[in-house]
């Protein structure tokens, strides 16, 4: 099959477009702390959505495909899920690297903490919390060190480009994952929901990185050239994962699904960081950020509908004989 790999190439290259974008974000738009949160509240409901709806049941059904039984299968893909998502919790923990928000200046500061609602206490609190250790902060609703106080950019770009590796490598799997079990009808949506996670992604990691850069006095030179560096990281992961996989000859499913799987922890980790801070400490605008969060898990469930698996017609069997189509968890 030539098709999955030209379109492997041709979501590499729109990623790498998307994250090249982030970087030149601030200078295209004013990415205003609402404007910033709706974002974050869509791509990580696609992502959350991405998650449950797609790569843990391709991973299921790639595993019973090698002839395991459904709940070894299944056992095994919810092992491997836990390894991605710890694995990304300690990524964050160890590099600070998954900080969405733009850089406040003296004029944002009333609008980050003037609202009337839960958010004031929390920025008190924080408040409170920096100076009672000795340090001495800006009552932001950031529960982490913000971009304009001193993080290092180097340690943003290291943690952002190993995540990159592992969403290219998840990425390269659920395309080879749908052109195994479900080639045949609407190829060109192989692996349509993980890119879909990762293309609206990017951009904002990549912002992350040249917001500190910028911060920190570099030049813009110097910035463009980490960007280009950062796109690169999802095309040298899928490539890595989709040829490597060639090398594993019939242990290709049970490489495929926990590859499928571990993503898929990575995605519930990486939506679930932006998500679960919204509870404490964006109160303001729930009802536009609750909103968001459901347009991104139902933007997700959706897709399922134009994976190939629902279009091989659904009389007798999938088209192409091979397996019968699943549902992603879908009734019908």
């Amino acid at each position: 099959m030539t098709w999955p790999p030209t379109l492997l190439a041709i979501y590499c290259v729109l990623i790498a477009m998307s994250s090249l974008l982030g970087g030149y974000l601030p200078s295209l738009i004013k990415l205003t702390h609402s404007r910033m949160q709706l974002l974050v509240s869509l791509i990580g409901g696609l992502m959350l959505g991405v998650a449950i709806f797609h790569q843990l049941p391709h991973a299921v059904e790639a595993m019973a495909g090698n002839g395991q039984g459904h709940s070894y299968a299944l056992d095994y893909c919810v092992a491997w899920l836990m390894v991605g998502l710890l694995t990304t919790f300690f990524m964050l923990r160890m590099f600070h690297f998954h900080n969405h928000e733009p850089v406040a200046t003296d004029d944002d500061h009333d609008h980050l903490c003037g609202h009337d609602h839960d958010h004031d206490q929390a920025c008190l609190a924080k408040h409170d919390h920096d100076h009672d250790s000795g340090h001495v902060q800006d009552p932001n609703h950031q529960h982490s060190h913000h971009p304009a106080q001193g993080a290092s950019w180097i340690g943003i770009f290291l943690g952002l480009s190993i995540h990159t590796l592992i969403d290219g490598g998840a990425l390269a799997a659920n395309v080879k994952a749908d052109a195994l079990h479900h080639g045949g009808g609407a190829a060109w949506l192989l692996g349509l929901g993980t890119f879909l996670g990762v293309v609206l992604h990017k951009p904002l990691d990549s912002l992350s990185i040249t917001t500190l850069m910028a911060a920190g006095g570099w030049s813009s030179r110097a910035r463009t050239f980490v960007n280009v560096g950062y796109a690169l990281m999802c095309p040298l992961g899928a490539a890595g994962l989709y040829f490597g996989l060639q090398q594993f000859g019939p242990s290709q499913d049970v490489i495929l699904a926990a590859a499928l799987a571990f993503s898929a922890g990575v995605f519930l980790c990486i939506s679930l960081s932006d998500l679960l801070p919204e509870v404490q400490f964006h109160s303001h605008d729930r009802a536009r950020l609750s909103l968001a969060l459901l347009v991104g898990v139902a933007l997700a469930y959706g897709i399922g509908y134009l994976e190939p698996a629902h279009t091989h017609g659904q009389g007798g069997g999938a088209a192409q004989g091979e397996a019968q189509p699943h549902n992603h968890g879908h009734k019908h």
